[in-house]
């Protein structure tokens, strides 16, 4: 199964960190406007990322969810019939919560920096460093490490989780009632 090393931030300067991302990306970045709809399942997370009306990918992922450095396991299907396969995951494992977010992507060697622009949420960052099949979670754990130094993110700064879950509290506190999920 492939998996990554990743970590998830807080961002207090965007235009700082876009510009030290600028400079040791290896291409320039790409922008991309997706929707993450999340459904429920017995194991890990899955969600629809819809990224057009021909364009979308089932994502299926188990990580840990903790302010740190984390591997996480995942599966991508991909599809050019995304609200199609959207409706038939509603109708039956049911939706939880949908995601949108502007999404910049950098490319530093085999790791991706994500410069999120998260609705209702806010600005956040996302190393995923990409194993290779034959390789250890330490040498990812290493790459994110040093990317977080040279990008000047903190361990303070770490976030647990997945956006789902940060908008699905604020809904829970907001309605003072908790969501079955």
């Amino acid at each position: 199964m492939p998996s990554n090393i990743e970590i998830k931030a807080r961002v207090i300067e965007l235009d700082k960190l876009r510009s030290i991302a600028e400079s040791i990306a290896s291409e320039p970045s790409q922008i991309f406007h997706q929707e993450d709809v999340f459904f429920h399942t017995g194991k890990g997370r899955l969600k629809l990322r819809i990224l057009s009306e021909t364009n979308g990918e089932l994502i299926h992922y188990d990580r840990p969810d903790t302010c740190r450095v984390k591997l996480s396991r995942y599966q991508i299907y991909k599809t050019s019939m995304p609200n199609e396969l959207r409706q038939l995951l509603s109708m039956s494992l049911g939706e939880i919560i949908t995601v949108k977010k502007k999404r910049e992507i950098f490319k530093v060697g085999q790791t991706r920096i994500h410069l999120d622009k998260v609705d209702e949420l806010g600005i956040f960052m996302e190393l995923e460093v990409v194993l290779s099949p034959d390789q250890a979670p330490e040498d990812g754990r290493t790459i994110a490490i040093d990317l977080m130094k040279k990008l000047g993110i903190n361990e303070t700064d770490l976030i647990s989780g997945a956006y789902a879950d940060i908008l699905l509290a604020r809904a829970e506190e907001y309605t003072g009632s908790e969501i079955l999920t």
